[in-house]
């Protein structure tokens, strides 16, 4: 049988890239099969190499929330072209940007562009340190925060433990300061802030875990970190990379009330181009070089293109009843695939927070890592590839998000169901 256009692409790849692609769930090893290799997009959908045509629910993992080549953020980047693509020098259109997050998000007061979610995250983690004087970190199992050294940890065999490094390169000397708390377990984080809080710098969490799977805090989660942090002089972070301008215009902050030290973000707020930004309270974000010590540069940092692009994103995203089309759209889908695995008996569980879903193959409820590691993840597979055969591609990982966008339309929401449909149906017969 002939090689689709496809499986050609990935096999030269493979042959120049490690791995064959340039991160590393986009080989689909997790679903099995090989990845489709993307031709263009436009609006709801993608088309690969070979012409198929498919509704994308991975929107380049969430910024794509206007869909693909939305015509406002191509007049805005094709102008920005124009001009020039990055002078290493200030431009308006940071100060507009910077504005515009800053009015969706009152806790940042000031801010700080840098090129992607790793790298705001790792700013921030440092600036934590620099305004306590404190070195300990903790973060949630489950949580992703990029691939920042002291980050890239997991928890041991309890509910909370120091962390040791989860992936190879990483000295245990660079995380020995990071300790590790379950999600939503707020008798377990109580329990460490006794005894290290007055060492921990900052508390990092995903206000809404999408890392593993779509997990949304559970009541008084949240409100318990606030109350965690001030007691112990601690800085709480928010990391909104995938939440911010995607669970509501106030990100997750302004959904669940909650009031972060420092907050980091990125997809969104890009557009689609590498981006990425941290912000705070101004008196610590004042720390930063050159009006305080705490040094972090980048020669690309709110380029004009990365800016033009976000700016037309934000502007779009600001027009009455954005929002609340996007929460109705994410309602419906999720509504829809609970009944559709219900009337063909398939256990499942699926969370939505705004426009972010998860459909986990799991028997009974996920709060945290541990509840999500119990999912099917072969069923996951066999059902990423009946989606993918009905023409809707979704994120090739059982443990990552669904992005719904202004895109979706009301026939698109009903043809991914009725895949859904005939896809459950599938599982529940093999």
């Amino acid at each position: 049988m002939a090689l689709t256009r496809s499986q050609r692409a990935f096999e030269a790849a493979r042959g120049v890239i490690a791995g064959g692609v340039n991160s590393p769930v986009r080989a689909f090893k997790a679903v099995g099969g090989q990845p489709v290799f993307i031709a263009r997009g436009q609006g709801p959908c993608v088309i690969d190499l070979d012409g198929n045509r498919y509704i994308d629910y991975v929107a380049s993992w969430g910024p794509l929330i206007l869909g693909h080549a939305h015509p406002a953020v191509v007049e805005a980047v094709s102008r920005a072209l124009r001009d020039g693509t990055s002078f290493g020098a200030p431009t308006e259109r940071e100060t507009h940007v910077a504005a515009r997050i800053r009015e969706a998000m009152p806790s940042i007061e000031r801010l700080r562009f840098v090129n992607s979610g790793t790298e705001a995250t790792l700013s921030a983690i440092r600036l934590a340190r620099a305004f306590t004087g404190r070195d300990r970190i903790v973060k949630f199992a489950g949580c992703y925060h990029g691939h920042v050294d002291a980050l890239l940890v997991q928890a041991g065999s309890g509910a909370m433990t120091f962390g040791r490094p989860s992936s190879p390169g990483v000295p245990a000397s660079v995380t020995a300061d990071t300790l590790v708390a379950r999600y939503n377990d707020v008798p377990g984080i109580e329990a460490l802030m006794a005894e290290h809080g007055r060492r921990v710098a900052a508390v990092i969490v995903e206000p809404v875990a999408g890392n593993m799977g779509v997990v949304p805090p559970e009541a008084g989660f949240l409100p318990a970190l606030r109350r965690l942090c001030d007691e112990a002089g601690s800085l709480l972070v928010f990391d909104e990379v995938m939440t911010g301008f995607r669970v509501g215009w106030g990100g997750a902050q302004g959904r669940y009330g909650v009031r972060p030290d420092l907050t980091t973000l990125g997809k969104v707020i890009g557009g689609g181009m590498p981006v990425g930004a941290y912000g705070g309270r101004r008196e610590i974000m004042e720390q930063v070089s050159p009006d305080g010590p705490v040094y972090q540069a980048g020669t690309l940092s709110g380029n004009p293109l990365a800016m033009a692009c976000g700016l037309a994103t934000l502007e779009v995203l600001s027009a009455p009843g954005a929002y609340e089309r996007l929460e109705a759209s994410g309602r419906r889908l999720a509504e829809g695939l609970r009944e559709a695995a219900s009337r063909h008996g398939v256990a499942s569980q699926v969370h939505q927070a705004g426009s972010m879903l998860c459909a986990f193959f799991a028997e009974g409820p996920v709060r945290d890592d541990v509840t999500a590691s119990a999912s099917d993840t072969a069923r996951y597979g066999r059902y990423f590839q009946g989606m993918l055969r009905r023409g809707v591609y979704l994120a090739p990982s059982q443990f990552e998000a669904m992005f719904v966008g202004t895109a979706h339309e009301d026939e698109d929401i009903a043809a991914t169901l009725v895949a859904a449909d005939e896809s459950l149906k599938e599982l529940s017969a093999a």
